[in-house]
């Protein structure tokens, strides 16, 4: 890696404020305004058990559970969002992401456990789509969630359910796993996010004491990084304890290869890849030391697999790979900040621009707001940091070649 001095270390706060004014300005007047012609649809409610006998695609018919953040959300948020802009999941909605895709490779659906946030406290559905999107590790206050002391701060905004929650609230539904089960799990990328700033600071202060900026980035990412993977890879051990045969864990992807790391400037975009790294080394290092059978847990390595995209998207179909996204970002933020500037008491105090600019996600992303007609197959992300359909229908396919690989199915 590229040596980064003490002056061109980019900051997160920028970043983490616009996730702050999300949480206040999703949640405000306006919101509730054009949600009032009820929930429904995205989420959906049908249970992802499969009555199927037929043999599928996959070569088995299998039962899949998931756990982890947006990059896996089957649609938790849907009831509000997909009612009042058509959108409901983290990426060119409507397009399913990896973890539906792989349901239906295997013979079934995945539908959401919980839906809920965003004004609506959350409601267990019939679903075992666990994801939820924003959510950490173990912290409950992940990427979007309210600040801590607001109303209902746990579903005034999204719900943030962290891993760890998640795979309880399974086993309290449930009791334990079984052989014909397929469990995906994933995590770790809103710990990065939110760890960002922290880690940069104590990174700037170690390089103006003399270190190397590489070795300080090492040293600081793996303290606060480090302690996150563990706890991941104890949520998987507690998986396998309760039944598990076949776990399939995806690590982080290459976030500084994403939209967000290009428009961060090199500097940003290596400390991201770099956190990236660390935290995966992190992961494997705690899945290997716990013991994990590698016959039970399937490791993906979504940051390698994302990066040889990226460096052949033309060979895979895509016209735009990290220099651009699918959804109009822009005009989404334009379109939000007019109305804020018009409606000025949906503001809850944020200026119209920050108002607007918390409506640049994939969550509120639809046909209607793509940059160009058939973006979801032609871009490789759908804002920001957020896979495009595509890109998701190509990672399932990945992670079924793994899968197989491992012995199961086809």
């Amino acid at each position: 890696m590229k040596s980064i001095n003490q002056t061109n270390i980019q900051t997160g706060s920028d970043r983490n404020a616009l996730a702050r004014f999300a949480q206040l300005a999703i949640a405000g007047a306006a919101f509730a305004m054009l949600a009032a012609c009820g929930g429904g649809g995205g989420g959906g409610s049908s249970n992802t058990s499969s009555a199927n006998t037929s043999t599928p695609t996959g070569g088995v018919n299998l039962q899949v559970v998931s756990f982890g953040d947006s990059l896996s959300d089957v649609g938790t948020y849907a009831p509000v969002i997909t009612a009042s802009f058509g959108g409901g999941r983290f990426t060119t909605n409507p397009g399913e992401v990896w973890t539906q895709k792989v349901a239906e490779y295997y013979g079934g659906t995945l539908s959401s456990a919980y839906l809920g946030g965003f004004g609506q406290p959350l409601a267990a559905s019939t679903g075992l789509g666990y994801a939820q999107g924003g959510a950490r590790v173990q912290d409950p206050v992940g990427e979007g969630h309210a600040p801590v002391g607001t109303a209902n701060a746990d579903y005034s905004a999204a719900t943030t359910v962290p891993v760890t929650q998640q795979l309880q609230n399974y086993l309290a539904a449930h009791g334990s796993f079984n052989a014909n089960q397929l469990v995906l799990i994933n995590g770790g990328a809103n710990d990065i996010f939110e760890l960002e700033s922290t880690i940069q600071a104590a990174v700037t202060a170690d390089v103006a004491g003399g270190m190397d900026p590489a070795t300080a980035i090492q040293n600081e990412a793996t303290a606060s990084l480090g302690p996150v993977a563990q706890t991941f890879a104890g949520v998987i051990q507690q998986i396998v304890a309760a039944g598990a045969s076949h776990v399939v864990v995806s690590n982080v992807p290459d976030i500084g290869q994403t939209p967000l790391g290009v428009t961060g400037g090199s500097s940003a975009q290596q400390l991201l890849t770099a956190l990236s790294s660390v935290y995966n080394a992190a992961l494997t290092q705690a899945i290997q030391g716990l013991g994990l059978p590698a016959s039970k847990v399937i490791q993906i390595d979504a940051f390698s697999w994302q990066d040889g995209i990226n460096a052949s998207y033309q060979t895979n179909g895509f016209t735009v790979s990290n220099t651009g996204t699918a959804c109009n970002l822009q005009s989404m933020a334009a379109n939000a900040t007019a109305y804020g500037t018009q409606n000025p008491s949906v503001l809850n105090g944020l200026t119209p621009a920050q108002y607007g600019a918390s409506f640049a996600s994939a969550l509120f992303c639809s046909p209607q707001t793509y940059t160009v007609a058939g973006a979801d197959q032609t871009y490789m992300f759908a804002d920001n940091v957020h896979p495009s359909t595509h890109l998701h229908a190509l990672f399932a396919q990945y992670v079924e070649q793994q899968v197989a690989k491992s012995g199961l199915g086809k």
